[in-house]
């Protein structure tokens, strides 16, 4: 699997840079914006058209795993596509997981295949399927690389954490739960799942992030003083209880830099305020619906970062449509609104 290089992110920035010095600026507008009417009115708005050379655009897809429904990922891979994003990041569950090393080198073979598809370099986020025992960090740490990393992208920087950041004993501990959770849910379905002691665990909701890892993003931080925007992704919300000393030392060293939080594992959409800056939990893109949990669809996020601040747009896979008015693939064919899902 091809992975992304420091050289190929400033590849794609000198290229950025390469189209901007080849267009007119808006001091001169010809032939970025040429006419013919000489005179007064003029059959437009007065706004300045939307042109920067130092705007950054990406995309971000949520949890594809944890009951992942056929197809729906290479749908949204194509979709990202028609987008044309610089980068594509996520918030985990790339995979469904499992105990036996080579099923879970299988997986990541698929994953890979199809996120190789995108025109983009895609950043991996690990989820609990992806990381939540020993075997599965393993693999991770042998395929991926680091469990948790940054990339500074021109003048944007991206954290990305693992909140599946437990001691190795506890780590085993949550795994066995999890496993026997799972079964559950194969037998008497995901409302059952909800009940069992896994799905009832604090670090469920929150996960961890463990010391290291906090001085490893405090210090990344401390380097990256100048960037515009930081953009966080983590799959769980360790925020969620007020009481994880290294998360909450993470935000200190943000102190009052622009950043937003992505985050996912919940498979419902959901916006919260904290600290004055927007930390925003998505839905799916290709996991299990939970229309109970609340909005339930498959998205991705379109993410322009500009002059003006950091702007978010949610998109709707069934509304992201080909020139030829249908979604790409057999995208047609899937159901990507729990509303308009037929019931079991």
């Amino acid at each position: 699997m091809s992975k992304v290089t420091s050289l190929q992110l400033m590849a794609y920035a000198a290229a950025a840079l390469l189209l901007s010095a080849c267009t007119a600026t808006l001091d001169d507008p010809s032939p970025m914006f040429d006419h013919g009417v000489a005179s007064s009115p003029k059959p437009w708005t007065q706004a300045t058209p939307n042109y920067d050379s130092d705007t950054v655009r990406f995309a971000v897809f949520s949890d594809l795993t944890g009951g992942e429904r056929e197809g729906v990922f290479e749908v949204a891979v194509e979709q990202m596509n028609l987008l044309r994003p610089e980068l594509i990041v996520n918030v985990g569950d790339l995979i469904e997981g499992s105990s036996d090393r080579s099923e879970i080198d299988a997986q990541w073979q698929s994953f890979d295949d199809r996120a190789n598809k995108a025109i983009a370099p895609v950043l991996y986020t690990g989820g609990n399927h992806d990381l939540l025992d020993g075997v599965l960090r393993k693999a991770w740490e042998e395929r991926n690389g680091p469990r948790y990393y940054h990339v500074r992208y021109r003048d944007v920087l991206f954290l990305i954490l693992d909140t599946e950041d437990h001691s190795e004993k506890r780590l085993n501990e949550i795994a066995q739960l999890r496993l026997d959770a799972i079964e559950v849910a194969k037998t008497s379905g995901w409302d059952a799942f909800a009940e069992t002691e896994y799905a009832n665990l604090p670090e469920d909701e929150t996960g961890m992030i463990s010391a290291a890892q906090a001085e490893y993003m405090r210090d990344a931080i401390a380097k990256n003083k100048d960037v515009r925007w930081t953009f966080l992704l983590v799959h769980k919300a360790p925020w969620a209880n007020d009481d994880m000393a290294s998360w909450q030392s993470i935000e200190e060293a943000l102190g009052e830099q622009e950043y937003t939080v992505f985050h996912g594992h919940r498979h419902s959409y959901q916006h919260k305020t904290r600290k004055g800056r927007d930390y925003i939990r998505l839905a799916t893109t290709g996991g299990v619906f939970l229309p109970d949990a609340g909005l339930s669809m498959d998205q991705i996020v379109w993410v322009t970062v500009d002059a003006d601040g950091a702007h978010i747009a949610n998109l709707k896979m069934s509304g992201i449509l080909d020139k030829t008015g249908k979604r790409p693939l057999n995208g047609d064919a899937l159901c990507l609104d729990s509303k308009d899902c037929p019931e079991d």
